[in-house]
């Protein structure tokens, strides 16, 4: 947190950006226009995608065939090579999108797709779109491109006046996740669009976790797309942005050029080229687990004022959907804030004898250090239960690890994973924090798959004592940080890979009243 002072002399510059901040304030979102609800295509079983699919389709009725993308390079071929095949639409869902190395290769790949006439749908929330506006002009004003806002900013270049004008509105954000290809095959769960997430260019990586899905659950996804689509928070992009200028899909084709000729941007393509996802794909021999799948989500109402139908929130389908945990539970959350009820349901899960792990980040790994002090307020009544708490080691204290679903060296997780009973997983945006449970839409699958749910409760058997630091109890009731390596275990009283600065920060956060928020 940074903290301001005024001084006298600094005063009227203050008070003069106050009154620009509040005029600007004063702005307000144009009338939604003749804005055309669409619906996704459901006549596209003689794509290429669709005849590919069609004998495992046929031969798995009512069920879904998912692969886990692990790989965050495996993640960035999906996605080229869906955009790259389909024929009559894409479907495209987002809560970041950056105009970096990798999401520039995307922005690129939907162009190039609606070059070939297929109907391109871009759905971003708004909140992270600064400095993008002309390329999503650009991109919406092509033909076969239509690009929707989601909770749009009524002020373009000073967004934080809408947080101090509308601040219940703009704090409700779309955190869904979905890329979804002639309705046949469609990409859900934690990462966004960025290098971050991606493990392209050199700065930090995101340890992150996808599903490919075919079948039957596509179609729900298609028709969660729609509904976000159609809902009163989606605005089209032309009743927001400014024209493109003449020059303006000239200076995004030399932003390509540039991008494919960096010597980085040239490895990590041809890196993502050779992964065995890609050529399984197009060979059409990607290992596809054929199960049931059930969509969860946020009804988009929940942008719009807090929802005063519990069924249209994902938590009150997610529940019934994983029914009751008997033995164990392991839960892979980046941003881990239960509050009462999360804190409660892991403490009632604890004391009737099932086995409760929770990894989330560490004070050292975590990209947002204010959303960890709701979690440090709960360690204690979570640890004295009998849970387990992992946190994430920066990957400069980790011994190098090939074969975690967390992906062992990233610096920060991401990850959004929970699963119960070795039969069972959910995969998507949701965070186990409040955030997530009652101001962000979320979404994400539950899937019926031992084999899946296996390999998560194996990384927290096998992988977590190089991954994470084990937190526990003291004999004297302290909380402390247990490092294993070779040569054994070695105990840290504080908060390992930080400094006294940032443990202050955190402990003054945590009695403030804004886990609400976090």
């Amino acid at each position: 947190m940074v903290r301001m002072a005024l001084s006298r002399t600094a005063l009227p510059v203050w008070v003069a950006a106050l009154s620009t901040l509040l005029l600007a304030g004063c702005a307000s979102l144009p009338p939604i226009g003749s804005r055309v609800a669409s619906k996704a295509w459901t006549d596209t079983s003689s794509t290429a995608l669709g005849r590919a699919l069609a004998s495992d389709v046929a031969a798995h009725p009512g069920r879904t065939g998912v692969h886990a993308i692990e790989r965050p390079s495996d993640a960035f071929a999906a996605r080229v090579l869906l955009a790259d095949a389909a024929e009559r639409s894409l479907d495209v869902q987002y809560y970041l999108w950056r105009a970096d190395l990798s999401g520039t290769l995307l922005f690129d790949a939907l162009r190039r797709a609606a070059d070939r006439g297929v109907r391109v749908r871009l759905l971003l929330d708004d909140v992270n779109t600064g400095g993008l506006d002309e390329t999503l002009a650009m991109l919406d004003a092509h033909p076969d491109i239509e690009v929707r806002l989601y909770n749009p900013f009524a002020n373009r270049r000073a967004r934080m006046a809408d947080f101090a004008s509308d601040f219940a509105r703009v704090n409700r954000r779309m955190h869904n996740k979905s890329f979804t290809a002639d309705n046949q095959v469609t990409i859900v769960g934690g990462r966004n669009i960025g290098d971050e997430y991606f493990g392209a260019g050199e700065g930090i990586a995101f340890a992150d976790l996808d599903v490919i899905a075919a079948g039957a659950i596509v179609r729900d996804v298609s028709a969660a797309f729609d509904l976000y689509w159609n809902s009163p928070a989606a605005y089209p992009a032309a009743s927001l942005l400014p024209p493109p200028g003449p020059d303006a899909a000239a200076r995004f084709d030399a932003e390509v050029a540039r991008v494919r000729a960096d010597p980085a941007a040239r490895a990590y393509a041809a890196a993502a080229r050779e992964t065995p996802l890609f050529s399984d794909l197009v060979a059409g021999r990607l290992p596809l687990e054929w199960t049931q799948v059930t969509l969860v989500r946020d009804d988009p109402d929940k942008t719009l004022s807090p929802v005063d139908r519990p069924e249209q929130l994902l938590l009150s389908a997610l529940l019934p959907a994983f029914g009751t945990v008997e033995r164990s539970f392991d839960l892979v959350s980046p941003y881990f804030v239960p509050g009462d009820d999360g804190t409660a349901t892991l403490v009632r899960m604890a004391k009737a004898g099932v086995r409760v792990r929770v990894l989330t980040n560490s004070l050292a790994t975590s990209d947002v250090s204010a959303v960890h002090a709701g979690y440090a307020a709960r360690r204690a009544a979570l640890l004295e239960a009998g849970v387990q708490l992992w946190e994430f080691k920066p990957p400069d204290v980790r011994r190098d690890h090939k074969r975690s679903i967390t992906g062992s060296r990233a610096g920060s997780l991401h990850a959004k994973t929970f699963a119960a009973d070795s039969r069972r997983i959910f995969v998507g945006s949701f965070n186990f924090d409040q955030r997530s449970a009652r101001l962000n839409t979320e979404m994400g699958f539950v899937i019926e798959s031992p084999a899946l749910a296996r390999r998560l409760g194996a990384m927290f058997d096998r992988d977590l004592p190089t991954l994470a630091w084990e937190v526990r109890r003291s004999p004297d009731g302290a909380i402390e940080w247990i490092e294993t390596s070779a040569s054994g275990e070695t105990r840290h009283s504080v908060e390992p890979g930080t400094g006294p600065l940032e443990r202050a920060t955190i402990r003054a956060l945590s009695v403030l009243p804004i886990e609400w928020l976090l």
